[in-house]
């Protein structure tokens, strides 16, 4: 007899969404309460969410970064086309950092961990974060290629049938400078996944569902069709713009991007031809970067309040040159991919501007600045901090001006001066808002800000900072002012390399961060 299918009255249909959304945001505490690394505990730098068996995103926490959580929205797929649901068996997990097919950089490791019921997969729930450490260069762009970069995962079995893969987890850990850091963050991985496995299995249980496959059937075909309902209420056409990036070393990137709005198929297209091509250093973008980046931008735009998942990302659509800048492959060194993928909004919010003028935003500060310190103490063991960020300000709105020091795209939290101080010898000096550094308009871009440290290491330390629009300041719109560009020097002295820098004991290190661009003339 043929099962008949399920269907969902709308105030059930909205409880279970609510339950879904409570379920990967309780994933998402669980893991932020037991991570060591605090770039995951403090600042929120991860993704959760869950996916129907046929790896499909149906609901993301609410918290975490829009490059991890879309990036992971496409990486499951690629997980299961390497192991496929036929092949697992109760208690797997998979893990992986494979750069171009999850997030792209090493640092960000994936787990995925699949949800048995009556003998059967009816779910995963992944996660993605930032680990301290994954041996090689580090949080920097100085590597020449993605193999100096640190120990790549390919997809495999973190767990086998509940144990320990052990020959994967000493692989792992023989390649790390703090092994229980990165065993920490793992397990903290897994154990956010079996807190969204058991709140899945009560949910299904309380309604009477075998699967979640219906109820997935059902949200996404509901996110789709909205979707692809508001692109049609969008003029029909192509539109362009560009945007220009320069880094600490005096180089400039070219972002082009052009966004055809199809009405009769309700889909975007966003082309990339023209982009720079790829850069020697590791700031180069894979396509799963850029693809996260382009969909969050437009989806702000188009309508934010649309749940984000497989229906309302499948209408956009993102072409972009393969081996460019902003569509990176082995070996291309990518690490510090976010300087690039953050200021992909800059660009997009331009040609935007031209169908939607009121949701415009003038240029901001685009990635935060990421600072990585290492060394030695006196006794010879070693420190690392787990990346910590400081972001500018953010372009001014047709109605609101920018927002000061805020980390627009990616929505990180600062890691407190405190925290980064207690992780290794750290000492800050201040850490302020940078007064006069937004554009003037109709409203004002938000401020940047000002931070000095020092590091008391008598053995020195090195320096992996990564900086932009040192030279090249956040543009306004419609006539706007630009905001003030950004400024980094040790010793009073400006630094003009990508590479990892070696300092002494008490050098001085200021960051001056870009301020955003105004909106409109000031009389306007």
């Amino acid at each position: 007899m043929t099962k008949m299918a399920r269907t969902f009255d709308p105030i059930e249909l909205e409880v279970l969404w609510q339950s879904l959304i409570a379920t990967v945001n309780e994933q998402a505490r669980a893991l932020q309460r037991a991570a060591f690394s605090p770039i995951v505990r403090e600042a929120g730098d991860l993704a959760n969410a869950v996916f129907d068996k046929r790896g499909r995103m149906v609901a993301q926490a609410v918290t975490g970064t829009p490059g991890h959580i879309n990036s992971l929205a496409r990486a499951v797929g690629a997980i299961l086309d390497d192991y496929p649901i036929s092949s697992l068996k109760p208690g797997d997990i998979i893990v992986t950092n494979d750069p171009y097919k999850t997030a792209g950089q090493l640092l960000d490791v994936t787990v995925m961990c699949p949800v048995w019921k009556n003998n059967e997969i009816i779910a995963f729930f992944g996660s993605t974060i930032h680990h301290t450490d994954v041996g090689g260069y580090g949080i920097g762009a100085g590597a020449r290629d993605v193999f100096e970069e640190g120990l790549w995962i390919p997809i495999c079995r973190l767990m086998i049938g509940g144990e320990r893969n052990h020959d994967v987890w000493k692989f792992i850990l023989s390649n790390v400078r703090q092994p229980d850091h990165m065993a920490g963050d793992l397990q903290a991985q897994m154990a956010s996944g079996e807190v969204g496995a058991r709140r899945l299995l009560a949910l299904c249980e309380q309604h009477d569902l075998d699967d979640i496959e219906e109820l997935s059937d059902e949200i996404i075909a509901r996110s789709d069709a909205a979707t692809r309902a508001a692109i049609r209420e969008l003029p029909a056409g192509t539109y362009k713009a560009s945007a220009e990036l320069d880094l600490a070393d005096g180089s400039r990137i070219h972002i082009a991007c052009a966004i055809t709005v199809d009405i009769d198929k309700g889909e975007i297209l966003v082309d990339y031809e023209g982009s720079s091509g790829a850069s020697p250093y590791g700031i180069n973008v894979v396509r799963n970067y850029t693809h996260a980046y382009t969909t969050f931008a437009v989806r702000a735009v188009l309508n934010p309040d649309l749940p984000n998942n497989y229906g309302s990302l499948a209408p956009i659509l993102v072409e972009a040159p393969v081996g460019s800048i902003v569509n990176a492959v082995s070996p291309q060194p990518c690490t510090a991919r976010h300087v690039v993928g953050m200021f992909l909004p800059n660009a997009l919010l331009k040609a935007l501007a031209q169908i939607r003028p009121m949701q415009a935003m003038a240029e901001g500060a685009g990635a935060v600045w990421t600072m990585q310190v290492s060394g030695t103490y006196d006794d010879g063991r070693p420190f690392i901090t787990s990346m910590f960020t400081y972001a500018g300000g953010v372009g001014a709105r047709a109605t609101k001006n920018g927002l000061s020091a805020c980390s627009y795209p990616t929505g990180v939290s600062a890691v407190p001066v405190e925290v980064v101080e207690a992780s290794a010898p750290i000492r800050f000096f201040r850490k302020e808002l940078r007064h006069g550094s937004g554009g003037k308009g109709h409203t004002m871009g938000g401020l940047g800000q000002t931070v000095e440290f020092t590091v008391d290491a008598p053995k020195g330390w090195q320096l992996n900072a990564v900086t932009s629009r040192l030279a090249v300041p956040p543009e306004g719109i419609f006539g706007g002012e630009a905001g003030e560009s950004g400024n980094f020097t040790v010793n009073d002295e400006s630094v003009r390399t990508q590479a990892r820098v070696a300092l002494k004991s008490g050098d001085r290190v200021r960051l001056d961060l870009p301020g955003g661009g105004g909106y409109g003339a000031v009389d306007s």
